[in-house]
């Protein structure tokens, strides 16, 4: 994961690309929806006439417990937040990213995995969920206007652990559940984390803490300055992701990261 949210330079960076070479999608017009992704275990392609056969059957989903649709409330707020959870990631990373339309009002295709016979309210894009969903579509929104203010994760060159010329600070610094001390030799980690510097001179540093276990964690705070809540997928909206001008800096050394969330902080001192 560290290496695809740095851009890939395994892929890359041996024959002279750049980390903007790399197409940064989890979803796209063949397979699961971004919704479907975590409503389906598997495909359901009856529709199509083709007795099931055709699609991907390797879909790495995940139906949080109830395969399509449900009322209950704690498995929608589970894939509410795991949407949330992917468009972070998808917009912290390194990279050009690709949406694919609709999933930022949660549109279905009912677990239809390729659709491309399905003219119809199937494949259609109902305008109506923008309204209803109007609590995804502010944070895809807003996850798309921190990145934009962040030249830092949308880099030319690929990081490379180096200080960061008037900064006294590395380019990218990795952390676990203690600062710089990343799990790379742990098979079962689920938290990761780390800092990110600007790159211009009033650009905020960032830190980023991946949170996909069972458990909340506690999460110390990099020494440098006063960091700000920018945005936590582990609370209801609209508390979930703050305005550049609506954030105040934290006044503890650490935060309880909720399981399964993704949490970022802007530094408040580049401001």
């Amino acid at each position: 994961m560290a290496t695809r949210i740095t851009g890939s330079s395994d892929l890359y960076q041996y024959k002279g690309g750049l980390p903007i070479s790399s197409i940064n999608f989890i979803t796209c017009h063949d397979g699961f929806t971004l919704y479907d992704l975590f409503s389906y275990n598997h495909k359901h392609n009856r529709a199509n006439g083709e007795h099931g056969r055709d699609g991907c059957n390797h879909n790495l989903s995940f139906n949080c417990g109830v395969e399509g649709d449900t009322d209950n409330a704690e498995i929608l707020a589970l894939r509410r937040k795991k949407v949330k959870n992917a468009y972070a990631i998808l917009l912290l990373s390194q990279g050009v990213p690709m949406l694919l339309s609709g999933d930022e009002f949660l549109h279905s295709q009912k677990g239809n995995n390729n659709g491309y016979c399905q003219d119809n309210p199937l494949s259609w894009l109902n305008w109506d969920l923008l309204e209803r969903n109007g609590d995804i579509f502010r944070f895809v929104q807003m996850m798309i206007a921190l990145r934009k203010r962040h030249a830092s994760i949308m880099r030319r060159r690929f990081l490379t652990g180096n200080t960061v010329p008037g900064k006294n600070l590395p380019d990218i610094t990795w952390h676990g559940v203690e600062l710089e001390m990343p799990p790379w030799r742990d098979p079962n980690a689920r938290v990761l984390a780390y800092t990110l510097a600007g790159l211009e001179e009033d650009e905020a540093d960032l830190y980023v803490v991946f949170n996909m276990s069972g458990r909340d964690v506690s999460m110390p705070l990099p020494p440098a300055g006063l960091w700000c809540l920018a945005l936590d997928t582990g609370l209801p909206s609209p508390e979930d992701i703050i305005p550049f001008d609506k954030q105040t800096p934290l006044n503890n050394n650490a935060y309880s990261v909720k399981q399964h969330s993704v949490v970022v902080f802007e530094h408040s001192d580049r401001r």
